[in-house]
């Protein structure tokens, strides 16, 4: 494989559906998927802790294009992971992906117009490269080889276990033992119902509240919709639902604060027992959808803290001990184990290097185009999904403009396309406005978003559908070319 029409880089949820759409709108381009693990599925691969599971209704987080079957709406990974695998062999895709190809470089050259993308493949590490028309690359935002974790005083004294989800080690017992996770996001949400009543005792440490709802894991709607209208439209209408539903409650959260407040309060009450101090551990100093809500699938989580097989604890942490956790109340938390639910960390792009005519591309100096492409840098695109809502809405969305995008270069005969910054240029703001640990960290190294059309990234589906779906694509912050063929090295030619 000497040359491909795209290169894309990742087999997880956003590669596989940007595979999709190419060979459904674009039957006669050849594509690549290089994927630097041994198998796809990306995220829901990769982790192996304790009821790892999805966040996101599965109505609006599988694929639009293939209706999700399963009862469970809140699905867990090895469903969502078959749901995957379906997909890239069914659809034909599988037969794309080339596994352990590790993308390291990408250098784009006018002069031939294509990409040169430099890789690792194979279990030594062997050197190869590729050239690509356009490069796509679906690797999302987190590094996949770390997670986040802080340096915790006296850790080294601690004689028992201390782990990171990320890195989950097979053959880690829990059965019978004092269990401290720290953390206040999905995982640790996660993880601590899906051991409590095997562990001898689960503490939840965190350092500040988190909003959690406690939704169904089965959306029976969605279930009746399937059974009444057959699989395709019994999922568009349950998608469709459901996007309704994520609006309706990030918008009230930013509109009316308080009152969604007041209204997650009351359900975690009612969740719990009466005595229980709800004002210390469920009371976020932050408005709602300032950070990403939390789920608790059929109430587990108040379910683990009803029985007393878990309990919570609101505090920081002073020192490790050789027996446990100390913290700045002085209380002292027994620990066989710790689970570090500390967050992760985002590498954009994959960590690949980038150059553009032996120009490094440094994303902090760039201004994204549309949510996917950066300014001055050609036939590149990228996946980012949204963070107030279902990642794979925006995934979608993007996919189809990608191919409305290389379509109407066909038919005018281009081959390059960079976005260009208007004359006065645009106001810089964060790519993502998000109040994340993992986002907060990071917020340097991201490039930014503009004050205005093309230059915003969008947290709105709706809008979005009329961006990606029906506005023009000659917007006038495109600039396209012809080059010749790589053989000729010929120049590129813009208008």
């Amino acid at each position: 494989m000497d040359h491909v029409d795209v290169l894309i880089i990742g087999a997880g949820l956003s590669g596989i559906g940007a595979a999709h759409y190419l060979q459904e709108r674009l039957p006669g381009k050849t594509y690549a998927i290089f994927e630097a693990r041994a198998a796809l599925g990306g995220t829901w691969d990769l982790f192996r802790y304790p009821g790892v599971r999805s966040d996101s209704d599965l109505s609006t987080f599988s694929y639009e294009f293939r209706p999700w079957r399963h009862t469970a709406s809140i699905a867990p990974a090895h469903l969502i992971l078959d749901y995957l695998r379906e997909t890239a062999s069914e659809e034909g895709i599988e037969q794309h992906i080339h596994y352990s190809h590790r993308v390291t470089n990408l250098a784009w050259s006018t002069a031939e117009g294509c990409w040169t993308a430099t890789l690792e493949r194979g279990p030594d590490g062997e050197a190869a490269s590729v050239h690509a028309s356009w490069v796509f690359c679906a690797s999302g935002y987190y590094r996949y080889d770390e997670g986040y974790s802080p340096d915790f005083p006296g850790a080294g004294d601690f004689h028992g276990r201390i782990v990171h989800p990320q890195a989950w080690p097979e053959d880690l017992d829990y059965v019978d033992k004092n269990v401290v996770v720290i953390g206040s996001g999905a995982t640790a949400m996660t993880i601590v119902p899906a051991i409590a009543g095997t562990a001898r005792h689960v503490t939840l440490l965190q350092r500040t509240p988190t909003y959690v709802l406690r939704l169904p894991s089965v959306d029976d709607y969605a279930v009746r919709m399937r059974a009444r209208h057959g699989d395709q439209r019994g999922h568009e209408l349950a998608r469709r639902r459901s996007i309704r539903r994520q609006r309706i409650i990030w918008t009230m959260s930013q509109r009316y604060p308080g009152v969604m407040r007041r209204f997650i309060r009351r359900v975690n009450r009612r969740s719990l027992p009466a005595d229980y101090p709800v004002d210390v551990h469920f009371n976020p100093p932050y408005n709602p959808w300032d950070q990403r809500l939390c789920l608790a699938p059929d109430g587990d989580l108040f379910h683990a803290l009803r029985d007393g097989a878990a309990s919570m604890a609101t505090d920081r942490i002073r020192t490790f001990t050789e027996t446990g956790v100390l913290l700045e109340s002085g209380r002292e938390l027994p620990a066989d184990i710790v689970i570090t639910a500390t967050g992760l960390n985002i590498q954009l792009f994959g960590g690949i290097r980038m150059t553009v005519d032996g120009e490094p591309v440094v994303p902090r100096d760039h201004v994204v185009y549309r949510g996917m492409m950066l300014d001055d840098v050609p036939n590149f695109a990228f996946a980012i999904g949204y963070t107030n809502a279902t990642w794979t809405l925006k995934i979608g969305l993007l996919c189809e403009y990608f191919t409305r995008l290389l379509d109407h270069m066909d038919e005018n005969g281009w081959t390059v396309c960079r976005p260009e910054l208007p004359a006065g240029g645009v106001t810089r703001r964060p790519l993502l406005d998000f109040g994340a640990g993992y986002v907060q960290r990071s917020l340097d190294s991201l490039p930014r978003q503009g004050d205005r059309d093309p230059w915003i990234t969008s947290l709105n589906y709706y809008d979005d559908v009329k961006r990606f779906r029906k506005a023009p694509v000659q917007d006038g912050s495109l600039r396209f070319a012809r080059t010749h063929s790589p053989e000729t090295r010929g120049h590129a030619s813009a208008s």
